[in-house]
């Protein structure tokens, strides 16, 4: 099977088992490399990002814990993942990133590294940076709300209700070698406080009281209850 058969397939089992709304699909370029940065809390995160309609060619960094998940292992080999190793310095991992933006596609990627238990935001470590930095391409960050109950949801044949928030773009500076980690840290804090400002308050997690979200909220960029 092809990744875009894949996707297609994709597409119609988010629209037929579950409530999946998705606002600020305008937000989205249309073309040209793009980093796709969200919250993690379930294993649906994945399926449900690459039914974006308008970005056909996509890929997703994937933490290699997933290979011991047959069908999810299988998912991501189709649509071509890129496998990270999160216990390393995964460089690899991160060429081949760089190399996919430079071909034009959307990459997906948790800038959390890892999945939250709690369903709230976990802080945000700078490999999404440093890869934004490298390959100097916009950041879309999205928040995905209700994915933490939808597997649960699922197995007793309900149709959970999920909500797909696509912000504005965030552009990367120019990569300043003698200031790297400040700017690591500056764009990892960004990132991070954009996507939880579109989210209600009880996912907020590490970010609850971070005061660039409260600059956000303050200019007006809250998430619907």
């Amino acid at each position: 099977m092809k990744a875009k058969s894949l996707r297609e397939i994709i597409i119609w089992l988010v629209d037929h088992l579950t409530f999946t709304t998705q606002n600020g699909i305008e937000n989205i370029p249309t073309s040209g490399g793009l980093i796709i940065a969200t919250n993690h809390m379930s294993r649906l995160d994945i399926p449900v990002l690459f039914a974006i309609p308008t970005r056909p060619q996509m890929t997703a960094l994937v933490t290699t814990k997933y290979l011991k998940y047959p069908l999810l292992r299988w998912f991501i080999v189709t649509a071509e993942g890129i496998w990270l190793d999160r216990d390393i310095a995964d460089f690899g991992a991160i060429r081949k990133a760089v190399q996919k933006l430079d071909q034009g596609f959307a990459v997906g990627i948790s800038p959390e590294g890892t999945r939250s238990s709690t369903g709230q935001l976990l802080e945000g470590k700078p490999g999404t940076a440093l890869i934004a930095l490298r390959a100097q391409v916009p950041i879309l960050p999205v928040a995905l709300i209700g994915t933490e109950a939808a597997v649960a949801e699922l197995r007793h044949f309900r149709r959970p209700h999920i909500r797909v928030e696509y912000g504005k773009v965030i552009q990367p500076p120019k990569l300043d070698r003698d200031h790297r980690e400040e700017q690591l840290h500056w764009l990892t804090t960004e990132i991070m406080c954009q996507i939880a400002a579109m989210m209600p308050e009880k996912y907020r997690g590490f970010y609850k009281d971070h005061p660039r979200l409260r600059e956000l909220l303050a200019q007006g960029q809250t998430a619907p209850v």
